[in-house]
Formats: structure tokens, sequence, C-alpha cells
């Protein structure tokens, strides 16, 4: 768990970094066409595990919920998503447990856009397992963290069509496990209050 804390913190800062020592040099500050209001959207997940977790799961389908609150004019917004995960399990798996894994996974961040209509969001929060004994994992709550980059496509005045690319790790459902890190894509339909 240390080492996934270290990393989400690295790839958080760097892409801090990166953002802001390009914002120093501009000579005008970049506007995005997303409205300084509060913001909802909804929308379909579909994630493929990697390394060890995609020998069990082939790949995942789920949906979820994001409001954005604006901090900072129309660059920098507070984040809470929620949703549903589940995981299809891999028949050529040899192992006992052979069931599809759910997971309801809750996350709060940051979202910046350094240029117009493109954003990068780092989120961290907790997965919690629904069906930890048809798995037969050890624990039923996780840390998770999902670094992610994306673009909104302007479909009206306040709506937007959010598409993003995330690469999400979870720590242990095994006490002798490893984590559980995936990529997800998330296609949302956006819209201001």
């Amino acid at each position: 768990m240390k080492n996934s804390i270290k990393i989400s913190v690295a790839t958080l800062a760097f892409a801090s970094v990166f953002t802001f020592s390009g914002k120093a040099q501009e000579s005008e500050p970049l506007k995005t066409t997303t409205p300084s209001t509060f913001r909802l959207s909804i929308g379909p997940d579909v994630v493929l595990p990697i390394g060890q977790f995609s020998d069990r799961y082939k790949w995942g389908v789920g949906g979820s919920l994001q409001a954005e609150y604006p901090i900072l004019s129309e660059k920098l917004f507070v984040t809470l998503n929620a949703g549903y995960l589940n995981f299809f399990k891999n028949d050529e798996y040899t192992g006992i447990n052979k069931s599809d894994l759910s997971l309801v996974p809750v996350k709060a961040g940051l979202k910046y856009f350094p240029v117009k209509n493109f954003y990068l969001q780092g989120e961290a929060g907790a997965s919690f397992l629904t069906n930890k004994g048809d798995v037969g994992a050890t624990k039923s709550t996780t840390f998770i963290y999902a670094p992610q980059v994306g673009y909104q496509f302007p479909v009206g005045e306040k709506n937007y069509i959010d598409a993003g690319v995330r690469f999400e790790g979870n720590t242990k459902f095994y006490d002798d496990g490893k984590s559980n890190n995936f990529f997800g894509l998330r296609v949302a339909y956006s819209f201001g209050l």
C-alpha cells in the first residue's frame, strides 16, 4: 500500500509541476469553455485489468456519477465520483474462485484545465467489494487512486461529452495478493446546473 500511495503522490506532483510550469509561460490566461458552475456528469465506464489482475478477470463494465465544483475560475474543479464496476471472470483462470468481481468505487479529487477543454484529473478514495464471499476475498474495502486525462467536447451552451482515460490502482483484496490495477475509459454526458 505504501508503494501505491507513493506512486499516486508522485503522479499528482508530476502533473501539477507540468501544468503550473506551463501556466507560468503564458502571456494571457487560457479559458476553457467550461462555465464556472456546479456540474454533474453521468456515463458508462469500460475497464481493462492489467498485470496479475488480468489473469483472473478479462474486462469490466459499469457506470459512474461525478459532481464538479469550481474553486479557481474556469481552471480548477473539486470532484466527487461514485459508481459501480463489474469485472467479468476469465474462463481460462485455473484458481478456485471463478466469480465476477463487483466494486463500488467512491473517489474525490481535482480536475485541472491547462488548455481549452483538455483536462488532467487526479482522484483517490475507497473501493467497496460487494461480493467478498463469492470471490473469497479477505478484505472488503481497498484504497484507490486514479490519475486521468480527458477532453470535453461541447454539445451545447452548458453541456459536454466528457471523455477520459485513466489508470486506476486498487490495493489488495487478499492478504497474500497483489494490487489490482486497470485502465478505464469513461464517456459521460456532462451538464451545468
